[in-house]
């Protein structure tokens, strides 16, 4: 089983329209929600995968009453392992331009955690961690979380002897380097802010003197520089996708999760993390790939030593 933690789960509202042209009133041709945050974006890939995938974190409100339905009907395997918060979970809204290809995106703040909950959370995430291949922290910290919170989670798995990786920005990602993860996932600038270099092979070495074991950096249309114990590759996709990159980067965590368990060597976890990015881009909604485009984008993935 694969865990996936999303601490500040959402409501994915996904607008079409012809152009998005500032300052002016626009039709909108579709509209679609999807359960969201990174955490479950993964959780639902890993399950189209054909993984056994129970997801956590926090959901509240009828905004969360939403995120649940739609999770049981879009993604029925994925276990519903979320805790019941006050608060209400958040949405994100992203306007899709036809014309450019191009997406506009806007995040709403989470819901305040309490200190109780973040205790019944806990309490949850170290009993799920009871039979767990892997697990994946991801996104960012809901308001009330105290920036050490992945760090923590970290620890914890480290504890039970479970693979982790992580996935955030900022302190909370600082933090959870210094915890020791096995995988990091920034993406340049997220790398960048870490270690103060904008160079990805240099930054990369420098987070693994931090305390990360792997780091992956994506490079966006450019690929995956990714930095291990055992090498460093370079995983470039056969072409740049336009489309809807929300979730792009979910979908290379699930590939590289899903890999993991499945006792791939590193080359080819960063080709399937890359074909599922790429096939994400080319999907009509956020948290969702396009099957077809993955099976045709996987062989043609180039990966080289960046050594």
């Amino acid at each position: 089983m694969i865990l996936t933690v999303t601490l500040n789960a959402a409501l994915d509202i996904t607008y079409r329209t012809a152009s998005l042209v500032p300052r002016s009133s626009h039709r909108v041709s579709e509209v679609s929600e999807r359960p969201g945050g990174k955490g479950v974006n993964v959780a639902r890939v890993l399950s189209d995968l054909g993984h056994e995938t129970v997801a956590t974190g926090f959901l509240g409100g009828r905004t969360g009453d939403d995120v649940r339905q739609l999770l049981a009907r879009l993604s029925p395997r994925t276990v519903d392992a979320f805790v019941e918060i006050e608060g209400t979970t958040r949405r994100t809204l992203a306007v899709a331009d036809e014309k450019s290809g191009d997406t506009t995106q806007f995040n709403e703040p989470g819901p305040v955690v309490s200190a109780a909950e973040w205790g019944a959370f806990t309490a949850t995430y170290e009993r799920l961690l009871d039979g767990a291949q892997a697990v994946a922290l991801c996104g960012s910290l809901p308001p009330g979380l105290h920036v050490g919170a992945y760090a923590e989670l970290v620890r914890l798995a480290r504890t039970a002897g479970v693979s982790v990786l992580l996935d955030t920005s900022g302190e909370p990602l600082r933090r959870g380097v210094a915890a020791r993860p096995d995988i990091v996932k920034p993406n340049a600038d997220e790398l960048a802010a870490l270690t103060g270099s904008r160079e990805p092979a240099r930054a990369g070495r420098d987070a693994r003197r931090r305390g990360a074991r792997s780091v992956i950096a994506s490079l966006g249309p450019d690929g995956i520089l990714a930095t291990t114990p055992d090498g460093s590759w370079r995983a470039r996709p056969p072409a740049a996708a336009r489309g809807n990159p929300t979730g792009a980067g979910d979908s290379a965590v699930a590939g590289l999760l899903s890999a993991l368990a499945e006792g791939m060597a590193w080359p080819d976890r960063l080709r399937r993390a890359v074909a599922l990015s790429m096939a994400t881009v080319l999907a009509p909604a956020a948290g969702e790939f396009d099957a077809a485009a993955y099976e045709e984008v996987l062989p043609r993935v180039t990966v080289e030593s960046a050594a």
